[in-house]
């Protein structure tokens, strides 16, 4: 699309993860085959760059370092900040000396699709995309400011349908044709459990059932589970779900069914947002509320909510309606209407409700004891 509005292109394919460790999991061979192919059709020199090295410092290694401590990490989020607009866009504007860096991501910015509203002067904003099905303004909630000004977005304003129609007329049916890649690109088609294992050791713990405090079964390492995570817990009635990691101990205590109350929480605390245009007026002052929408996952409903800043500049975040399985290690990603106002890394959740209504019957029961107490003396 880009090619076919006049701009001077040169296509770019990255390689971030070193294949010849992963032999049989990795596509990007298969996949630079098919961008030579795309390039030559439409006359467009293609380079091939590698971030190899940079991405394994910056990103694996934070992953890697994150389930070491019992975080479920969002890779994907930190690839788009730290390599695609920040090591590609540095390699493109001072290597390239390109004017502007263009992806086929689903979002839009106020700049337009050509940065064709670009204003040297003002700060750029992050919008859905038109396809609300193919939106990845999550994926984006951490660019940086400076690359997200100068970088296109063709497709943002089409639906998937429309992209597709587009590639068959110009002759691509072989990229209309491929599978969508998903999930995580490193992992190939392994199962996450094996993959994580090869990086991170292996230390056994116990299944605890919260509710009774009994040992319901064992597991190689908290490593390899997420909260709200269904375990594979032999010769019980309901099935059982991760609630809570201690590192200390190293077991996972769960619970029985999946809409246990202790897997959903209203109270989120997060880390410093990161505000892709500015910080909203509500949040400059001391006892500033802002009313946004909030997700934990890429493309789940958006929940309404109320944000407060503590003293520490960490964010407290009061849902509208209890999610299920808030995961520390996941990004808050809040909008405002269509704008993506950015994201801050979950800390901690809760209470649970499974704890709000503990807590509400033991008082409930103190209470009573002391009505009948004052009943007795009367």
């Amino acid at each position: 699309m880009i090619f076919s509005v006049g701009f001077n292109v040169t296509a770019v394919f990255m390689k971030n993860w070193d294949i010849t460790d992963e032999t049989g999991y990795c596509t990007a061979e298969k996949d630079y085959e098919d961008a030579k192919w795309v390039c030559d059709k439409l006359k467009v020199p293609l380079l091939n760059v590698n971030f190899v090295k940079e991405y394994w410092n910056t990103v694996f290694s934070e992953l890697v370092k994150e389930y070491e401590s019992g975080y479920t990490p969002n890779p994907d989020i930190q690839c788009n900040k730290c390599i695609k607009f920040d090591m590609f866009y540095n390699f493109a504007r001072n290597e390239l000396k390109a004017d502007a860096i263009a992806t086929g991501h689903y979002v839009r910015t106020n700049f337009g699709p050509y940065l064709e509203n670009f204003q040297p002067n003002i700060n750029v904003k992050l919008l859905k995309a038109s396809d609300s099905r193919k939106d990845q303004t999550f994926f984006l909630s951490q660019v940086p400011q400076k690359a997200l000004c100068y970088s296109m977005f063709p497709i943002g304003s089409c639906l998937k349908k429309d992209v597709k129609k587009i590639a068959q007329e110009a002759g691509l049916n072989l990229i209309v044709q491929k599978k969508e890649s998903m999930g995580i690109c490193f992992i190939g088609s392994r199962r996450f459990k094996d993959f994580i294992t090869e990086y991170v050791q292996n230390k056994s713990g116990n299944f605890v059932d919260i509710d009774t405090g009994v040992i319901v079964g064992t597991h190689e390492g908290i490593h390899q589970w997420t909260l709200g995570q269904r375990c594979k817990i032999g010769g019980k009635p309901q099935p059982y779900f991760v609630y809570k990691k201690d590192l200390k101990s190293n077991d996972i205590f769960v619970v029985a069914g999946t809409n246990h109350p202790a897997l959903f929480a209203e109270f989120i605390i997060a880390s410093e947002i990161y505000w892709i245009d500015k910080e909203p007026v509500e949040l400059q002052n001391s006892h500033g509320i802002l009313r946004c929408y909030f997700r934990f996952q890429h493309l789940k409903p958006l929940v309404p909510c109320n944000i407060y800043k503590t003293q520490n500049n960490q964010l407290l975040i009061k849902l509208d309606v209890p999610l299920r399985a808030i995961t520390p290690g996941q990004y808050t990603v809040l909008y405002s209407g269509e704008e993506c106002l950015g994201s801050a890394k979950v800390l901690h959740c809760g209470p649970s409700y499974h704890l709000l209504s503990d807590q509400f019957a033991k008082q409930t029961s103190k209470e009573i004891s002391l009505d009948l107490k004052g009943a007795d003396n009367i």
